[in-house]
């Protein structure tokens, strides 16, 4: 195999890995995100349960003010019957009477069902906390493991970018451009093998003379149909 030919599979392979380690890097923002996201979402779940249950109370406290209001006006309804001496105004009264306690029993059905909707409200709450507490643990390890990601990759991409840039300033510089716009251009490899008299990049088969100069490892030798550095594997 051509001497340079050989480094620059090792350069490929480290630009591959860098490729790789940069779109790794690229995911971790929305990872993070991701994770907030969930924390932020528990925690609302558990304030949307707190205002509920706040809600619950303050219509409870408004009933029971409907009622004092109601016992107030029976009070003095009766208070008023005792001093009339009329009987249509003491049957009015009455009938006033009847329709402010038939009221308070309505009203105390309504407290009745808000009390049993505020303890339902209090179990759900303390299931929720648990739930949340336990996801702010799982998601504060998560991130932590995240951070300690970022830092290897960041680290293992220096040690593969100072190579890499080690083993390119010993190629020719016209063949490294050559290289590089090919890997830029291809996307996935500038050098592949030649099996079978085919090009593993584009899977087209290559000329007799191009597999006689792939063989003879004595010059860079393209691919005429996807222009992809050949070698032949041995």
């Amino acid at each position: 195999m051509h001497s340079e030919l050989e480094q620059l599979l090792i350069i490929q392979d480290r630009q591959q890995k860098i490729r790789q380690i940069q779109t790794e890097i690229k995911t971790l923002p929305q990872q993070r995100a991701n994770l907030e996201a969930q924390l932020a979402a528990s925690i609302a779940g558990v304030e949307a349960l707190k205002q509920k249950g706040r809600q619950v109370e303050v219509d409870r406290k408004n009933l029971e003010l409907d009622v004092g209001t109601r016992s107030n006006s029976i009070a003095k309804l009766r208070t008023q019957q005792y001093e009339t001496r009329k009987n249509d105004e003491f049957q009015a009264m009455g009938h006033e009477i009847e329709r402010y306690e038939n009221e308070i029993k309505k009203i105390e059905d309504q407290e009745l069902e808000l009390m049993m909707q505020a303890d339902k409200v209090k179990a759900e709450l303390v299931e929720e906390e648990k739930k949340a507490g336990a996801t702010k643990e799982s998601i504060s390890r998560q991130l932590v493991d995240l951070d300690e990601k970022s830092k290897t990759l960041e680290s293992r991409l220096q040690e593969l970018t100072n190579e890499r840039a080690e083993l390119a300033a010993k190629i020719d510089e016209d063949l490294l451009d050559r290289f590089e716009r090919l890997f830029e251009s291809k996307g996935d490899a500038a050098i592949v093998a030649l099996e079978h008299n085919v090009c593993t990049g584009c899977h087209m088969k290559v000329t007799t003379a191009t597999i006689m100069h792939a063989k003879a490892g004595k010059e860079i030798v393209n691919c005429e149909q996807c222009g992809r550095i050949l070698y032949v594997s041995e």
